[in-house]
């Protein structure tokens, strides 16, 4: 395939026979949108929704050293992790920026999966390949498998029988369902109790059919970008990047204060230095969008760069992610440039969302 070329998922076929408006995302063809983001992120909301995420890099790390490689690579600490347990984790650079962010799910002694973004597919392989050992196997399962989101407080009632295991929060486990052999993670990108299934390619469609049967509403990229940012949730290329500490982001719980990765002595130094910005919410008072890139002022002083903007259906008006002066409090009134107009906004803390509890 070259490089311009257009990947397809395993669902590619099912999406165009429901009618789905498919755009170029990541290299990939994907879903952005079915009958419309509101409803669609209103189903998650309130019931469930089911996402195509097969576009997501998976690996199969593995090897008698492969904890220690991953330790040193990660900025989480992975010999925590039982067989069974996940982790939301960081793959960063020497100069402590993030390659990308991940998710990883220890599924044996000496056995994990690693989930990274579409966008750094290539760059996450490349850097396994470079810096895991020579006992340690790095196996790239994106293509032979696909990846289902199921999100919602109804998400655990639509899989029944399938989660009689009562997996924990980033817990991981084997299920065979409807004769399907799938790995099963209590994990998501919305806010809300969710699971996410990784399964044989050629099982995806059935998989995706009996899901909507079961009550499942499918749901696009748009939706997927609003839930996040509604649960203050940092996406790769707008709240990440290779040239900025993730300590700004608010990531401190998943990165450990002590074991030497990659990029570490960097990253602690310049929180140590005192870090001038940090990751905040935003909210206008009408349904406008907030667009990146767009300033934020305080007394007609710029304070800050909007990262995110979406149609918040919980607070039902437009919310982002800014990137604003460390010094700075939620509840402050501010305003941001829309289109060369200053528009009056306050800033809120990262999450827009009450906590949920799972069960």
């Amino acid at each position: 395939m070259s490089e311009m070329a257009t990947a397809t998922t395993p669902l590619h076929d099912l999406h165009q026979e429901l009618e789905a408006k498919m755009v170029p995302f990541a290299g990939y063809s994907m879903p952005i949108q079915y009958q419309g983001v509101i409803a669609e992120a209103t189903a998650v909301r309130q019931s469930a929704g089911l996402f195509d995420v097969s576009h997501m890099a998976r690996f199969a790390v593995s090897g008698p050293r492969a904890i220690q490689d991953l330790e040193r690579i990660t900025t989480n600490r992975v010999a925590k992790l039982e067989p069974g347990d996940g982790q939301y984790t960081l793959l960063t650079n020497p100069q402590g920026g993030v390659i990308d962010d991940l998710i990883l799910y220890r599924t044996g002694t000496e056995a994990f999966i690693l989930v990274a973004n579409a966008a750094n597919h290539r760059a996450v392989a490349e850097w396994l390949n470079a810096h895991a050992g020579s006992n340690t196997v790095c196996e790239d399962h994106t293509d032979s498998t696909f990846m289902l989101a199921l999100q919602g407080p109804a998400a655990a009632e639509v899989l029944g029988e399938a989660v009689a295991t009562a997996l924990p929060p980033f817990g991981i486990t084997q299920h065979e369902w409807f004769g399907v052999p799938l790995w099963l993670a209590r994990s998501g990108y919305t806010g809300e109790d969710g699971f996410e299934i990784v399964g044989p390619a050629e099982a995806a469609e059935a998989l995706w059919r009996r899901l909507m049967e079961l009550g499942a509403v499918p749901a696009g990229l748009a939706a997927r970008d609003a839930l996040r940012v509604e649960a203050g949730l940092p996406l790769y290329g707008h709240e990440l990047a290779a040239d900025r500490n993730p300590y700004t982001a608010g990531l401190a719980p998943f990165i450990d204060p002590e074991k030497p990765f990659i990029g570490a002595e960097k990253i602690r130094a310049e929180r140590e230095a005192g870090l001038s910005e940090k990751l905040m919410g935003i909210r206008l008072p009408n349904k406008r969008l907030l667009l990146p890139n767009s300033p934020v002022r305080v007394a007609g002083e710029t304070v800050g760069i909007v990262t995110s903007g979406v149609y918040s259906v919980v607070r039902e008006c437009g919310i982002g992610l800014a990137f604003v002066n460390s010094a700075l409090k939620p509840g402050l009134a501010c305003e941001v440039e829309l289109r060369g107009q200053a528009q009056p906004a306050e800033l809120h803390a990262k999450r827009f969302l009450p906590k949920r509890s799972i069960g």
